[in-house]
């Protein structure tokens, strides 16, 4: 038999659910936040003054609202808070702060080191300084999590939550708060940095495998050739048709011209891809399947 869900385990998402509601569709009013699934009335109005309590939104008076009585609507204070998010690919790093809405403030870039923990310390607190006020939390995403000591990051940022995840899971949950949304079906991620990922989020939970494997594409057999699909796409595949000045120009800033070698890399990536995509979803059916990572554009 399920254990009973207590009143705070069922009030948290209600929370998140009336703040993510602000912060995308907002100003709101209490009649309009109603009309959310799994919100009431009674519940809102705690909600909200939860949320002001916490100097999260400002209520005011609709402007228009016409005769009748007064329309108090709900809207976001962006720069109440912030969060701290560190990606963590190779031997390299990148601290960034965001507000409410999702906007970056700061960008940091680092380098791992030895001692990883210390350096993400470093990063971190350099990214803070000045401080920007409070802080909700720190979330690491690593292509190789298995390699940061989850326990010693948390334990050099007391007070403040922290959560290590995979880099595409990561991903996935800065889309459902600040990208496509909760998306019915679900949504496929796909990142390509030197090799292939996936990660797949399901009625807003992540699904990671039995064996927290699941999303391990750039091991399919892809192509009319049948090879793996991170030996065609990939960073270290496309620097190997890049010139040498290519090559430096793209770690100056990023751009790329498209030259002849590398518009062919692209049409032959992209029929990989594509294989992967239509074997994957095809049998899952995401809601949306989206496509990122550290390529340039």
């Amino acid at each position: 038999r399920k254990a009973a869900r207590t009143p705070p385990q069922i009030g948290e998402p209600n929370l998140r659910v009336t703040l993510e509601a602000v912060r995308r569709d907002g100003p709101l009013s209490r009649a309009e936040l109603a009309l959310r699934p799994g919100l009431r009335g009674p519940g809102i109005s705690n909600i909200l003054r939860r949320l002001r309590e916490d100097g999260l939104v400002v209520a005011r008076r609709r402007r228009g609202a016409g005769v009748g009585p007064p329309v108090t609507e709900f809207a976001l204070i962006p720069g109440a808070v912030h969060g701290v998010g560190v990606a963590v690919q190779g031997g390299a790093g990148e601290a960034i702060l965001l507000d409410l809405n999702g906007t970056v403030c700061r960008r940091r870039a680092f380098v791992m080191g030895d001692d990883r923990t210390a350096a993400i310390k470093g990063a971190v607190e350099a990214l803070l300084e000045p401080h920007p006020g409070r802080v909700l939390g720190i979330g690491v995403g690593a292509d190789r999590p298995e390699l940061l000591d989850r326990e010693a990051i948390a334990s050099v940022f007391p007070g403040l939550p922290v959560v290590v995840e995979r880099d595409c899971v990561a991903a996935l949950f800065a889309e459902r708060t600040f990208g496509v949304g909760a998306v019915e079906g679900g949504v496929m991620l796909i990142v390509i940095n030197e090799g292939v990922r996936a990660g797949f989020m399901f009625r807003g939970v992540p699904f990671s495998g039995v064996h927290g494997r699941a999303g391990s594409i750039g091991a399919m057999r892809t192509g009319p050739d049948r090879v793996p699909l991170d030996s065609v796409v990939g960073l270290d595949t496309l620097r190997a048709v890049m010139s040498p000045s290519e090559r430096e120009q793209l770690r100056a800033d990023g751009e790329l011209q498209l030259a002849p070698e590398i518009r062919a890399w692209i049409r032959e990536a992209a029929g990989h891809l594509v294989d992967a995509i239509v074997a994957t979803a095809g049998f899952l059916a995401p809601g949306a399947i989206l496509v990122g990572g550290n390529l340039p554009a």
